[in-house]
């Protein structure tokens, strides 16, 4: 995931995940989780020639419901 945009995409995620009282250390460790996971994902469907952070960001649904079922 070596894509311009996508550290920006974590810095989201963590943010968010903090932002609805994980606390920093808790969203690290989640955040990263789902970072990566959403990444394979959209690898999986897309391809990982084309992917762009903008897929990683589409994908995060998709990782949450892994993590759930």
């Amino acid at each position: 995931m070596a894509t311009a945009g996508s550290g920006d995409v974590l810095t989201g995620i963590l943010v968010g995940l903090i932002s609805r009282g994980y606390q920093p250390s808790q969203a690290a460790l989640l955040g990263v989780y789902l970072h990566g996971l959403a990444g394979d994902i959209a690898k999986e469907t897309l391809g990982m020639e084309s992917l762009i952070a903008s897929d990683i960001i589409d994908y995060i649904p998709n990782a949450f419901k892994k993590l759930y079922l």
